[in-house]
């Protein structure tokens, strides 16, 4: 008598695996081969040089990658993203409770303690996983000094979501006070800290910490609308003239188009939406328009004018989208060296 048996599928756990003393370098490679080209590509691209090198000899050396290296490897990695993933929710005794919740008290210390200095908490932590929205509403009544000091932990689009929610004429404090901080004590942060511990987390820094300055109120500034952005600008060139022209330097707006050299331009050209582009030259310069013609066919060139007269008036809340749009196709193009934007005040390239 036939009797259909269907086969046990058998699930493997961590625990059932050989202990395997797999170095950190082969690891990587056997992750990046186990993910294949595509992903793999979009992973080399974000490391260094040196980098790249070391992996792509230890990704040649891997011959042969046995079922229990690969799924060694492949837990490890998964027990990572889980605590990254915890720590990312709650902090570090959030990620700690839940990975022992999740692989036990032993595993998770060593889950953590092979994330070593990669989870060590900053300050205002709390603030950094909290809605940027309720943030501000908690913060928007206090000193500018307070408030740029926040800002200065908190990730660029967070910040801009704060610094969008006040007035302009706190919008300049901040962003003045922000570009000028350098250096804050781990008393005062402490201070801020306690003021704040109902809504943001404890955490004090033992070494005086580099935060504000130029750098991250550019990297605010670009994730604003353009008007809070048109505003912050041109009300700082009034009153810090030096300072706005320090922070100009670093920023990218529209109009820098005309910096872009004709072969970058050509290749922004292949990225860039149509629709876009005929909404983002409403109302720029002769210059800026210019720049994009020559760089056209006369075809091409023509439509483009007749999509811009056929469109008629658009509101400028949309032409602001719109050249927000290209301007982060820009960036991201230039954080590739696939254009090259030639900023006042840089050496000049050779070729």
């Amino acid at each position: 008598m036939a009797t259909d048996v269907q086969p046990q599928q058998v699930v493997l756990k961590p625990e059932d695996l050989p202990a395997l003393n797999i170095p950190g370098k082969a690891k990587a490679a056997i992750l990046l081969v186990f993910l294949g080209p595509e992903t793999s590509r979009v992973i080399l691209q974000s490391l260094s040089d040196q980098e790249i090198e070391t992996l792509t000899i230890e990704i040649a050396k891997q011959r042969k990658i046995s079922t229990e290296e690969k799924l060694s490897v492949l837990f490890e990695f998964e027990q990572m993203m889980m605590a990254r993933k915890f720590y990312a929710e709650g902090g570090l005794e959030y990620a700690k409770l839940l990975l022992e919740k999740t692989v036990g008290p032993g595993k998770a210390l060593e889950i953590l303690a092979r994330m070593g200095t990669s989870l060590q908490l900053q300050p205002f932590e709390a603030a950094r996983t909290a809605d940027p929205s309720q943030l501000a509403t908690l913060i928007q009544n206090e000193h500018p000094q307070l408030v740029a000091m926040i800002m200065a932990y908190l990730q660029p689009e967070k910040a801009a979501v704060v610094l969008q929610s006040m007035d302009h004429d706190s919008q300049l404090e901040i962003a003045k006070r922000l570009a000028l901080m350098d250096r804050t004590s781990p008393d005062i942060t402490r201070e801020v800290e306690n003021y704040l511990e109902e809504k943001l987390s404890s955490i004090i820094g033992q070494d005086l910490t580099n935060v504000g300055g130029i750098e991250p109120l550019v990297n605010i500034l670009n994730s604003v609308d353009r008007a809070t952005e048109k505003t912050i600008i041109e009300t700082m060139e009034v009153q810090e003239p030096i300072l706005a022209d320090e922070i100009k330097k670093k920023m990218f707006v529209f109009e820098d188009v005309v910096l872009i050299d004709d072969r970058g331009l050509q290749r922004l050209f292949k990225e860039i939406d149509q629709k876009d582009l005929s909404l983002a030259l409403k109302g720029v310069t002769d210059e800026v328009k210019e720049k994009f013609y020559k760089n056209m066919s006369k075809r091409a060139a023509e439509m483009l004018k007749e999509d811009m007269a056929y469109m008629g008036p658009v509101r400028m809340r949309d032409v602001d989208q719109a050249q927000q749009r290209i301007v982060k196709l820009v960036k991201k193009l230039e954080s590739k060296g696939e254009i090259i934007v030639s900023r006042p005040g840089e050496e000049e390239m050779i070729g």
